[in-house]
């Protein structure tokens, strides 16, 4: 396959699937890149970390127009369907697989800045759990891994302290 005629696209796998399609793509002869990166996982006291897909049911799929079958891909096993812009597939802007694989550490994981990038005050929203879409106020990080938040509850401001991860920019 050369190079010059090579692009990258994405790939839409079903829910779970990364490592199935990954699996069946290799072995129709596909060059993929499934960006990983290692997620903290709290139980009984103690931080284990554990390899997830970056983004979660996609990966990215080396194709050659000229010399590969791409339609293929649309019924590969663990595949839901290649990203297409009308009838072709849509390819993957130059630079941002390089991109990424420059975040890679020694092991090919994707490096992720735990910390979030919110002042005290800044506002924000709880993306999932308990609070989901509830809004508040930083209130500053707790440890590596969780953060305070104030929300409006019960007629005042309650603090509550999250995994880092469950928080975004409102």
């Amino acid at each position: 396959m050369t190079s010059a005629a090579r692009r990258w696209y994405v790939v839409q796998t079903q829910a779970n699937g990364e490592a199935k399609a990954a699996q069946n793509l290799l072995r129709q002869g596909y060059e993929i890149y499934l960006p990983r990166y290692l997620k903290p996982r709290r139980h009984a006291r103690k931080i284990d970390f554990f390899a997830k897909p970056l983004f979660p049911r996609y990966l990215f799929v080396a194709i050659d127009m000229a010399t590969q079958r791409w339609r293929s891909i649309q019924s590969t096993y663990g595949v839901s369907h290649l990203v297409t812009n009308g009838n072709e597939p849509a390819a993957v802007p130059a630079g941002v697989l390089s991109a990424l694989k420059a975040r890679e550490d020694a092991k090919g994981f994707v490096k992720i800045d735990a910390r979030p990038k919110f002042a005290h005050g800044d506002k924000v929203r709880v993306r999932a759990g308990v609070f989901v879409d509830s809004a508040g106020l930083f209130d500053g990080m707790e440890d590596r891994d969780r953060v305070a938040i104030l929300l409006d509850m019960l007629g005042g401001k309650v603090r509550v302290h999250l995994d880092a991860d469950l928080v975004a920019a409102a």
